[in-house]
């Protein structure tokens, strides 16, 4: 009984080493107020959107949940708008899926809101299908439908004053790589839509992030606008919910046992949201609520006006 217990209390001792060497995350300690202002988070019904959205609205913030699912983020908007005492937390439908559905949210959000001052680009998806428009599924709605929606936006922020732009990348955008002619023929990063394929795809789209948030400084600059792109830590969240079965049934235990809740996840998310004095670093790239480096291809400025210029193609900007 004495050798299992030891055997016990060892396995709790370098778990609990694993978990906070490895896998515990920073925490945001901004104490800004957000009255009077405006914010967008996409993907906003679930996971780290849902916990970035209670956050603003408990600093004062107007907060719009750009989601798909009607009834799951009507149900957030109740949760965050009873929990923060704010009532203002509204829905108003994205498909990031779909081109039509991104510039309908755009006409209206510029219709009906005033201003905007935080867009939080945290939407994500791994796994198989295509898009309404064609393209695969982690390349149109991670980068595509994103970037389309900033641009549909800016004019709004730059017009508000001092604004920012996050985007939710990830540390496996080390892993991603950019095939200009694969997108151009096959409307994705990748070949076909196997497991392995779907996986270097979500790479991919979180490279393109980083390229994109690196880009977007540099049109940017000179502006009140500034971006930056993040690792929000390793989540336990909905996230491979497109998944086959058996790689769902893999990753659950592990990742209920070693990945940080939502409200950890989005620290990183909250921290370039609010942070003074990051205003230099515009288009860089954070993880655990500081300035980290990132991949080689995340460093290169030619790939990520050459990724821009082709994006303004398949999304009708240009």
């Amino acid at each position: 009984m004495s050798a299992l217990l030891c055997l016990v209390a060892g396995a709790l001792f370098l778990y609990m080493i694993v978990y906070y060497s490895v896998f515990k995350g920073a925490m945001c300690s901004s104490s800004v107020k957000l009255n009077g202002k405006t914010a967008i988070v996409t993907g906003s019904n679930t996971g780290i959107g849902k916990a970035t959205a209670l956050d603003l609205a408990k600093r004062g913030a107007r907060v719009i949940l750009a989601c798909r699912n009607k009834d799951k983020a009507e149900a957030a908007a109740f949760d965050i708008r009873r929990e923060s005492g704010n009532n203002q937390v509204v829905f108003t439908q994205l498909d990031l899926a779909s081109f039509q559905s991104v510039r309908c949210f755009a006409e209206t959000f510029l219709k009906t809101e005033p201003r905007l001052d935080l867009l939080i680009n945290n939407a994500g998806v791994m796994g198989p299908g295509h898009t309404e428009d064609g393209f695969g599924m982690a390349f149109g709605v991670n980068h595509l439908g994103h970037f389309l929606l900033t641009n549909l936006l800016l004019e709004k922020l730059q017009q508000s004053g001092p604004g920012r732009v996050v985007t939710v990348a990830a540390l496996l955008h080390r892993f991603g790589s950019a095939d200009f002619p694969l997108l151009a023929s096959k409307k994705d990063s990748v070949s076909s839509q196997s497991t392995w394929h779907n996986i270097r795809a979500y790479c991919n789209s979180k490279l393109f992030n980083v390229l994109f948030t690196r880009e977007l400084a540099n049109r940017l600059e000179g502006t009140s606008v500034t971006c930056y792109s993040l690792h929000p830590g390793v989540i336990y969240t909905e996230l491979c919910r497109s998944m086959s079965l058996w790689m769902q049934h893999l990753v659950t235990p592990f990742a209920k046992l070693f990945f940080l809740d939502p409200a950890g996840g989005s620290q990183t998310t909250v921290y370039c949201a609010l942070q003074e004095g990051i205003e230099p670093l515009s288009g860089r790239y954070f993880s655990n609520c500081a300035l980290q480096q990132v991949g080689a291809k995340g460093r290169d400025d030619a790939l990520a006006k050459k990724l821009w210029e082709v994006s303004e193609r398949l999304t009708g900007l240009s």
